[in-house]
């Protein structure tokens, strides 16, 4: 059985200290500062910019830590090769490394390498075929990790018991639709607005645009 946590007395909490990503600019405003561990979701569906997002966080990311992306499910092939194009990754060099399909127990060897990345992109929990158990077990035992997970979504909610859980226990969602990445933050502070993230104005101003015709 593990061990009890030792109880925290309110003037130990209140002085505690967090180690966050100093996010700036757009990013700042958007989710504020994170901190460095935990987990993160990015959840939307087919052909509204999820894939491109995903590359332009990993891109910012990686300038606070060195990243992975694991991708589950489109792997190494054309399609995450223009994503990367889309965003520049090439500016990142070796700061984003790109794992072909793990499986999760083949991510477990990867991630208990010396030096290995702080930052892990699992896309997507369907394709990894993810428990809620196997969730728990990479949250406990890469405490000074941050995971961000990508998700389908059905009816609006992620797909699936596994994503919904995770859903509800990430401390910062990103909401893709209509090629903007709509934040919730639990990090909320002076000067955050939770406003989007344009992934690709064009697109985003064709969509919204529709969306307010019809209303």
């Amino acid at each position: 059985m593990a061990k009890a946590r030792q109880a925290q007395s309110i003037n130990n909490v209140r002085t505690a200290k967090f180690t966050c990503l100093d996010f700036v600019g757009e990013w700042f405003r958007a989710v504020g500062r994170p901190e460095r561990t935990g987990t993160h979701i990015i959840i939307g569906p087919s052909k509204n910019g999820k894939t491109t997002f995903e590359m332009m966080y990993a891109k910012y990311l990686s300038s606070f830590e060195r990243t992975a992306i694991n991708s589950v499910e489109e792997g190494l092939c054309k399609t995450t090769q223009m994503a990367m194009d889309r965003v520049n990754m090439w500016e990142v060099g070796s700061h984003v490394v790109l794992y072909d399909k793990l499986e999760i127990e083949d991510l477990i060897k990867k991630l208990d390498q010396h030096k290995s990345p702080n930052i892990i992109f699992i896309d997507s929990i369907q394709f990894a075929d993810m428990t809620f158990k196997d969730y728990k077990m990479l949250k406990h035992r890469y405490p000074n990790k941050l995971f961000v997970y990508v998700s389908h979504v059905e009816g609006g909610k992620p797909e699936g018991k596994v994503a919904q859980r995770i859903y509800k226990d990430a401390s910062v969602v990103w909401h893709i639709e209509g090629f903007r990445a709509i934040p919730q933050s639990r990090f909320v502070e002076d000067g955050v607005t939770q406003d989007y993230i344009e992934i690709w104005k064009e697109g985003a101003d064709k969509y919204w645009g529709k969306m307010q015709n019809e209303q």
